[in-house]
């Protein structure tokens, strides 16, 4: 367990409404199902701020900034931001391979693979719309680093686009091939910004926060 010093150390942006952290790699946004012995971000929270309510979630091994908020109503207004898509994520991550051009959109329909749960799969049926601009920040020998904006909000939305389009993120313990897996210690995917309409200033918050790895 970390300590509360360690969680101060998270944090990069608080206010009378929010908080949001620097979540690390390998601990979950919210807490598992039933045994389940995986560190949540919850289990590291110091008791005075304890009733922290979550409005979003990043995957276990996503790091990067995740927003939670001190009260219901705030709660309440970022979470309906984000369900009607009026926040802007950006996300920074190392890819597989040398891409063709420097920039471009994904559209590839997205559902659970039952079978293979947490997997998710392309369906052109029965998938969900789900679109992705990337941009590539530098292209090294033999991979790449790359901003990700997912324009929609699926699960591993940007894990399964990009190993569809040939370059899996370095690191990806379900979707990259045997390469890009040990080319990284960990899933090399950072949410790297988070854009929102504060809920009680109505102001515009612009959060960055840039992957340690890039």
């Amino acid at each position: 367990m970390a300590s509360i010093d360690t969680f101060n150390d998270w944090i990069i942006f608080e206010d009378e409404d929010l908080l949001a952290i620097n979540k690390p790699s390998g601990v979950l946004s919210v807490p598992g199902k039933p045994p389940n012995p995986t560190p949540c971000v919850q289990d590291y929270i110091p008791t005075p701020q304890a009733a922290l309510l979550t409005i979003h979630r990043l995957d276990m091994d996503t790091s990067g900034i995740l927003l939670m908020a001190k009260n219901k109503t705030a709660h309440r207004f970022m979470s309906m931001a984000f369900q009607n898509r009026e926040t802007t994520k950006g996300y920074q991550a190392l890819c597989a391979g040398i891409i063709g051009s420097w920039e471009g959109q994904i559209q590839l329909p997205m559902r659970c693979d039952w079978d293979n749960r947490p997997r998710q799969c392309i369906d052109f049926v029965q998938g969900r719309h789900a679109q992705t601009h990337w941009q590539v920040i530098h292209q090294f020998d033999d991979y790449f680093s790359v901003k990700l904006s997912p324009i929609t909000g699926r699960s591993h939305q940007l894990r399964l686009h990009m190993k569809m389009i040939g370059h899996p993120i370095l690191g990806d313990t379900l979707y990259a091939d045997q390469s890009a897996l040990t080319k990284a210690s960990r899933l090399l995917l950072h949410a790297s910004h988070l854009g929102f309409i504060h809920p009680t200033t109505h102001q515009s918050i612009a959060l960055n926060n840039p992957a340690s790895f890039i």
